[in-house]
């Protein structure tokens, strides 16, 4: 059973509000550099310097448009498109491993260019920064690929790990569809357990917790397992 909760989590694509962010200097470096994308290795780093970083769109930063749209210029398909995207998050510092994570749903058949074929393959990487304790990782990695890849049991596991970590929800895409009755069950756990140490509980679960009061709440706690939850 899905949970009906609000997600406004950051666009797939922030290319189109990319070029009023950029100088002249800055558009004429990245119209030369996507003209060379087997230069990407020595190009991927300088971004940050020669587009700039400042805040764009949603959560998303100029520099991680700009990367973006070198990774999507990139002649690659399939396990090659996966070979480089790994070694470029491999040996990026933390700016350029959440462009390489920002930027997958544009290289998933079903993102807005259609093109990439990555499917599942970049799974590897988002298991890995949803491993570590970097939140602006996770953060990224939980965007529309995650959404539409990740296996049911660890995009659970992802969700309440951004609790722990008090990473938004509203920040995690398609949990408004993929929200379900273990992950309300798992969340109503860690309530009851905030509640009995005394400290808050996070408004943007409750949603989900309450959508336990359905007949499946009497399967999971009995007819009064929620009380002091919702």
């Amino acid at each position: 059973m899905a949970v009906t909760t609000p997600n406004p989590s950051a666009p797939a694509d922030p290319r189109p509000a990319l070029p009023a962010a950029l100088t002249p200097q800055g558009r004429a470096w990245l119209d030369e550099a996507t003209a060379r994308p087997t230069a990407i290795r020595a190009l991927f780093p300088a971004v940050r310097r020669r587009c700039g970083h400042t805040p764009l769109t949603g959560h998303r930063t100029v520099d991680e448009a700009a990367r973006a749209v070198l990774l999507t210029a990139l002649p690659l398909r399939g396990p090659a498109l996966a070979d480089e995207l790994t070694r470029l998050h491999h040996h990026g510092d933390p700016a350029e491993q959440r462009a390489v994570l920002r930027a997958l749903p544009l290289l998933d058949p079903g993102g807005p260019d259609g093109a990439g074929d990555l499917g599942d393959l970049a799974l590897p990487l988002l298991r890995e920064a949803l491993r570590g304790n970097d939140n602006t990782l996770i953060e990224a990695a939980l965007g529309p690929y995650a959404a539409a890849h990740l296996p049911d049991a660890v995009y659970r596991q992802a969700v309440l790990s951004c609790v722990f970590c008090e990473i938004p929800l509203d920040r995690v895409a398609g949990l408004g569809d993929r929200a379900d009755v273990e992950l309300a069950r798992m969340l109503a756990d860690f309530a009851r357990e905030r509640i009995v140490a005394g400290r808050a509980v996070p408004e943007d679960i409750l949603p989900i917790v309450r959508s336990l009061a359905s007949a499946d709440a009497a399967a999971l706690y009995g007819t009064d397992g929620l009380d002091g939850v919702t």
